[in-house]
């Protein structure tokens, strides 16, 4: 038997990267398809294919494809940007890498490519950093006591809850919330938990049985919205996923951006940080990322919450995340991704605090051919949307009855070559009366607009504005140059509401006959204002014998 020496310095064994390779990694020629990849990689038994000898394509992301229809896909367009670390290196390299959220680290030799090392709960795991003080700074006191209370709740009935969506990545990006509804996932009846939180909030309980959620809205107006955790599986390019109950891993997995796919456990009392894809370092810096290269696939309007987010919160695209999205409005029209989704999201963006931003990136992009292929965002409509906020404050001080996404529809739409405008309009759901009402807009500011800043204030320009409708103005100002802009602001702000003091009883009573003669001089006493003429009353009626006069009848 061999004893170790008391005192004596034996040296550390480093094992290195290789040894923790627990993953296979093929190589397939470069024109590979999906289809073909898919087999090689079955046939190999490999988690990782090596595309062309190089970028890297995992197995779940054949999968993917292959359950969208891509089967003819090259295989390329699917590559991630896996890190790479030497065979012979340290292996706390890889266990960091896995830690900040690579869902695969590659090891590498002077021959090439050794394996992969998978995150798995033993090399990854949690980061385990605990938000509690984070979260008491930054929310509310009423949330910080419903998190309390629904810890206690979980803890009572042996579920996991986790608190999860835009609250834990604005805590983490250092917001402070003045109002923060809560996004609660739950592991196990999460049903059951949201009737619990309510009758100990006092709060009303809507379930959607059907989904597995529920929503609580506190006295005061507050809401939570509990989700039990599940995972999702997407058929068709566009369509709504079908769920399945899961765990909280799958159910983050399945969410758009690294920074909304952590999450805090509530129950246990700890607050720990779930972070499996790197939530947290990409918030630290400023970029935003997808987890998969099909994710805009997936969910085509997760290009229009991308550019949300990147403008709300500051935010770039790294390099992979914007070679996604150009894949996805490369593949196709998504027949299965309703216009009116579109429409929610575009709303939500114009909510915002900067939609010029996030507008003009999904121009740039080509994501507006969403609505319609031949759509093509111009100089002009860049300049449109850049002046949108302005158009908003315009609206707003006259009084304007128009939405805000009459308002960008407009904005985006003029200009267009024929049928693509209503083509769009009809993409995103519009039918019946608002769809005739912007149509007409659209058509209006070309016929008029050239007309409106040559012509003089007074009746003459009164005449092109009168019977213009509220969005009919509103495109007129967005597609005009200051001196329109101006004509308008007139219009709205001053000669809009100029009226006769004379009324169709009083006219009548100087001899005017009952009938369309009525609105013919009420009509003359109106533009007389407007060009300047003398507005009491005495004047009026002077112009009224005028009339009479004229026409034989006084």
């Amino acid at each position: 038997m061999i004893v170790a020496s008391r005192g004596h310095r034996y040296p550390q064994v480093e094992p290195g990267a290789a040894a923790l390779v627990n993953a296979t990694v093929a190589a397939v020629p470069a024109a590979v398809r999906v289809r073909e990849a898919q087999a090689a990689a079955l046939r190999r038994n490999a988690d990782v294919l090596q595309v062309g000898g190089g970028g890297f394509v995992l197995r779940e992301d054949l999968g993917r494809a292959g359950a969208l229809g891509l089967d003819d896909l090259p295989a390329s367009a699917l590559t991630r940007p896996l890190p790479v670390v030497p065979a012979r290196g340290p292996e706390v390299t890889v266990r960091r890498a896995l830690a900040a959220g690579a869902p695969l680290v590659i090891v590498q030799d002077r021959r090439g490519t050794v394996g992969g090392v998978s995150a798995s709960a033993a090399l990854a795991g949690a980061i385990g950093l605990s938000v509690a003080a984070r979260l008491a700074r930054a929310m509310p006191a009423w949330a910080s006591d419903v998190l309390a209370t629904l810890g206690r709740l979980a803890d009572a009935r042996r579920v996991r809850a986790f608190l999860v969506g835009g609250v834990v990545r604005d805590v983490l990006g250092a917001r402070v919330l003045e109002r923060a509804d809560l996004d609660v996932v739950v592991e196990g009846d999460g049903l059951g938990l949201a009737r619990a939180l309510g009758e100990a909030l006092g709060a009303s309980v809507v379930e959607h049985a059907r989904f597995l959620t529920a929503s609580i809205r506190r006295p005061s107006g507050e809401r939570v919205d509990v989700a039990t955790a599940r995972s999702e599986r997407y058929e068709a390019p566009g369509a709504l996923p079908r769920v399945m109950p899961d765990s909280i891993l799958p159910d983050l997995g399945r969410r758009d951006f690294t920074i909304n796919a952590m999450a805090v456990e509530v129950s246990g009392g700890d607050m720990r940080l779930i972070d499996p894809h790197g939530g947290r370092a990409d918030l630290r810096r400023r970029r935003l990322r997808v987890l998969h290269p099909l994710s805009f696939v997936d969910d085509p309007t997760r290009i229009f919450r991308a550019a949300r987010y990147a403008a709300r919160l500051d935010l770039a695209y790294d390099g992979w995340t914007a070679a996604a999205q150009a894949l996805a409005l490369r593949l196709s029209a998504y027949p299965a991704l309703s216009g009116q989704r579109i429409a929610a999201e575009l709303e939500r963006i114009l909510n915002d605090a900067r939609p010029e931003v996030a507008l003009r990136r999904l121009g740039a992009a080509g994501a507006f051919r969403l609505l319609d292929p031949r759509y093509r965002f111009t100089r002009a409509a860049a300049e449109r949307v850049a002046a949108l906020p302005s158009a908003f404050t315009w609206g707003r001080e006259c009084s304007l009855d128009v939405t805000r996404l009459e308002t960008a529809l407009v904005t985006l739409l003029a200009g267009q070559p024929a049928d693509v405008p209503s083509a769009a309009l009809r993409r995103l759901g519009l039918s019946g009366e608002p769809l005739a009402r912007t149509a007409r807009a659209l058509e209006v500011s070309s016929e008029i607009g050239r007309r409106l800043g040559d012509t003089p204030a007074g009746a003459e320009r009164a005449r092109l504005l009168r019977e213009r409708t509220d969005l009919e103005l509103t495109a007129l100002w967005l597609a005009g140059e200051p001196a329109t802009r101006a004509a308008l602001t007139w219009w709205s702000g001053a000669a809009r509401g100029v009226r006769p003091v004379l009324r169709g009883d009083d006219v009548v009573e100087l001899g005017v006959t009952r009938g369309p003669a009525v609105a013919e001089v009420l009509d003359g006493l109106r533009d007389r204002r407007l060009d300047g003429g003398r507005g009491d009353r005495e004047a009026e009626i002077e112009y009224v014998r005028h009339w009479l006069a004229a026409k034989g009848e006084g």
